[in-house]
This record gives C-alpha cells, structure tokens and sequence, in this order.
C-alpha cells in the first residue's frame, strides 16, 4: 500500500524528512477495524513527532491520527461496524499512522462519520473535538449541556483547531467565550465560531478583558504557551475557577501563589491518555465522537476544515508540516486522496 513515512528525524528543508513509501497491508484482528483511508488532517503532534532528533526507524514510521475513510473489514470482537460503513477517528499514539492507505485502528476510539460532511471535512474534527470536549467536560468539572450557564471562558490560541472546536462546545454549554486571536482574519474566524468577544494576546490580556467588563473570568483553557500565559491567568481567574492545559511547560511553573491562595483547579489533557494507557473507558473517545457527528449534523457544530491539499503523499505532508510550524494557521489543513 501507499504510505507516508519517516525513517530519520529530519529539518522539512530534507526530502527524506518524509517520504512516499510502499508498505504492507496491516493485518488487523480482535477490536479492530481494518479502514480504507480517504482523508487525513495534521495536527501540531505530528509536526512534534517529527522534529529533528537522532534516531533511525526501521521499518519506516508513519505518522498521522485524524482519518476519515470506510471500513474494509472488522475484527471478531467489534461491535456497532460493519463492512462500508463511513468512519471517523484520531488514532492511537503507540500504532502506525493514518498517513497510509489502510489503517488497522480499534473500534472503540472510532465512530461512524457525520452524514453531513465528506471525508476532507470529517477528518478535520476527531483530535481537536476529542481534546476540547475532554478538557471542558471531562477534566474539567462542566456539563458539556449547561455548564457554562453565567460563566465566562477564556480561550487563548482560539483561531487554532483545538480552540476552533473549543469555542464552539464551550457556547453550546452556554459559556460567554473570549478568545484571544491576533490578526483581522482569526479575528473574524473566531466571531464566526461564536466568541462573544476577542481580545490581543499580543497585548497585555487585564486590561482589554476588564475593558469588556470581567476583571476575573471563571476559567481558561490555554492551549497556546504555558509558561507565558501561567501568572498572568493565576491573576485573572477568579477564586475556584478552572485552568486546562494541552502544552506542557518549558520551564518551572509555580502551583502556588495566586493558584493555591484561590484554590484554583489545574486540569491537564492529553487526547492520547486512554488509548496509550489502553483505560477501561477507552470506548468514551468513541461515543464522544458519536455525539460530535450528531451535532454536526444537527447543525449545531459546524466543520473547520480551511483547505484541502490532493493527493495524501510526502510532499503536500510537508506543506502541512511547515504551515503548522509557521503558528499562522487558521482551523484545520486536510489532505484527501490517494
């Protein structure tokens, strides 16, 4: 099968930073599934996954987790697939990517695509949905219905896809959401998503968010820069409010000061928690992104994908690459076809 893959941890300037290769058909069994892959997205994981480092794989490494695509064949212990259903999911961090035309994947994390969506526009969603909606309703303490009744949430790094699917979720819960974005155009993207307001985060975040009348906000999820952001939103919460965090930080971070003197919540997400540490809740990123598909088509959530790059290989993988490298990206980048 076609694949795209890695056997050195290259710059992207490097051809072999990614590569076309043929590999073998997985062989799948048990919980899997065994899905032909129609589109993939990248996520700024992959782009880490890649950086330059010493290592040598053998054999190649395909990256990748959002895929959408059809079912090939099913293992003897899945439930609820059959033989052509269209799929949606973001993968498992200990198994081969999605970057391939077929994919052995567990059921349990994957769900039938929204009907609404083709396949470029379906793979945008399964990573960043499943982040936001663990961060907002699973780490932290919200109903993913109500929860953010008379609560206001600051989204920092809003425009990216997580935030793209965060600010979305957080409105529905009924949060007032502020994001910070930075230029006109995630800007306007962020208004579209349904921010009640944005703010600069190139400019000091008090002083604009007490301009809009919060002084304090209730919680924050940064999904942007721990370190910088860290005092600053110890300041801004109020006291019992909520912080969640997707990156980790690149120095020390003090827990207590304001965040200890408030008694605020820290809640950490990673999306790949329960399959890496294969949970007895493994089956909730499944149902999770059953409900995202529900929504979408009830048009209560809407797709995020920008652009699509064709066909799926090395080259456009690349391009992905280097434009998630850039932090100027706008919701999501897919690529479709083989």
């Amino acid at each position: 099968m076609k694949a795209v893959a890695l056997t050195r941890y290259l710059p992207l300037d490097e051809p072999d930073a990614l590569r076309d290769v043929e590999l073998p058909r997985p062989v799948h069994g048990g919980h899997d599934l065994l899905v032909r892959v129609e589109a993939v997205s990248a996520n700024p994981v992959d782009a880490k996954l890649r950086a330059p480092r010493p290592g040598i794989e053998s054999p190649p490494r395909v990256l990748g987790f959002d895929a959408a695509g059809t079912v090939e064949a099913v293992g003897d212990r899945t439930q609820g697939f059959v033989q052509g259903d269209r799929v949606y999911y973001a993968g498992d961090a200990t198994r081969p990517g999605s970057n391939a035309q077929w994919q052995a994947v567990d059921a349990r994390i994957v769900a039938h695509a929204p009907r609404t969506l083709d396949a470029a526009q379906a793979a945008a969603l399964p990573l960043v949905s499943l982040t936001a909606w663990e961060l907002l309703f699973q780490r932290m303490p919200f109903d993913s219905e109500q929860g953010g009744r008379g609560r206001t949430l600051l989204v920092i790094a809003g425009a990216g896809g997580v935030g793209s699917m965060a600010i979305q979720l957080a409105r529905r819960a009924g949060f007032r959401v502020i994001a910070t974005t930075s230029r006109p155009e995630t800007t306007a993207w962020c208004r579209e998503l349904g921010a009640t307001a944005t703010i600069d985060h190139r400019q000091p975040l008090a002083p604009q968010l007490a301009a809009l009348g919060h002084p304090r906000i209730d919680a924050a999820i940064n999904l942007a820069d721990t370190d910088r952001y860290w005092e600053t939103l110890g300041e801004l919460l109020a006291p019992q409010g909520h912080v969640g965090l997707i990156v980790e930080p690149q120095g020390p971070v003090s827990l207590g000061g304001a965040y200890k003197a408030k008694s605020i919540g820290i809640h950490w997400e990673s999306m790949f928690t329960r399959s890496r540490a294969g949970t007895s809740d493994l089956a909730e990123q499944g149902r999770i992104l059953a409900r995202v598909a529900e929504l979408v088509d009830a048009g209560e959530l809407r797709g995020i994908a920008r652009e699509t790059l064709s066909p799926i290989n090395a080259a456009n993988l690349r391009e992905a690459h280097r434009r998630i490298e850039s932090g100027s990206s706008i919701g999501k980048l897919v690529l479709a076809g083989w």
